[in-house]
């Protein structure tokens, strides 16, 4: 009898561990891919959903967005300079069904795509445009990995590229450019100063040209500022007109007529 019992309840907690089987609890970020037989069968969840044991399975799918760090790449830049680049991928499952059914594993799928694009994007441009146009390189690298993963169900949301580590010696170079380039810009600002100086100088000649008056009021001012700095020094102006009347009294100095 007691035999007997033991055999019933062995057999009442296998059902109940079946039947408990059965039943499959999906959170809301959930979704699971059902197969019968082998065949796909549909996407269920969120919730409580049942699943035939020995002849459905269920493949759970996260679809929350997924952060994916890709390991540092050795990338040669178009204008030759060795680099070594890693960047930050965001991207989600959108469609669960074809992230399970069209590729073996999407995360690892993903990850050698994005190794692979990086390289071959960023090695089309010149080491410059990776330091200063990062922006345009993600949103490249981006509109290239989601049109790729589309098939697969995935959308890539954001691609950021984190660091572009280069030779010390290359580090050294483009501080000296650097260097340059300000020197040069400088130099640009000083002569572009003096051109303006001299175009003032040649307008207020001109006016003083036309007004003579203009320069005895200068001179006046000049007299002015010489005074308030305590200095014994005058300085009387020499006018040209005497001078050019000096030239033509001298022997040979007179004008050749034309």
């Amino acid at each position: 009898m007691y035999a007997d019992l033991a055999v019933y309840l062995v057999i009442a907690i296998l059902l109940v561990a079946f039947v408990a089987s059965a039943f499959k609890v999906l959170r809301e970020y959930e979704r699971g891919v059902l197969f019968t037989l082998g065949r796909y069968s549909g996407v269920k969840g969120p919730g409580l959903i049942f699943v035939i044991p020995l002849v459905q399975q269920i493949v759970r799918v996260d679809l929350r967005t997924i952060v994916l760090d890709v390991p540092s790449q050795d990338v040669i830049s178009r204008d030759n300079v060795s680099a070594k680049v890693n960047a930050v991928i965001y991207f989600r499952v959108v469609d669960a069904d074809r992230a399970v059914i069209q590729v073996e594993d999407f995360m690892t799928a993903t990850s050698q795509l994005a190794q692979t694009t990086l390289r071959s994007v960023l090695g089309k441009h010149d080491l410059d445009e990776m330091l200063a146009e990062r922006d345009k390189l993600n949103n490249d690298i981006q509109a290239i990995l989601d049109s790729q993963t589309d098939a697969w169900g995935i959308k890539v949301a954001n691609v950021e590229i984190k660091h572009v580590d280069i030779d010390e010696s290359m580090v050294r170079a483009i501080a000296r450019q650097a260097e340059a380039e300000r020197n040069r810009r400088a130099k640009i600002i000083n002569a572009e100063g003096e051109q303006q100086a001299a175009e003032k100088l040649v307008e207020a000649a001109e006016i003083m040209a036309r007004a003579p008056q203009a320069m005895q009021l200068r001179y006046l001012a000049t007299l002015h500022d010489i005074s308030g700095e305590r200095s014994s020094t005058i300085v009387f102006p020499f006018p040209i007109d005497l001078v050019e009347g000096l030239r033509d009294l001298m022997p040979g100095g007179a004008k050749q007529p034309s």
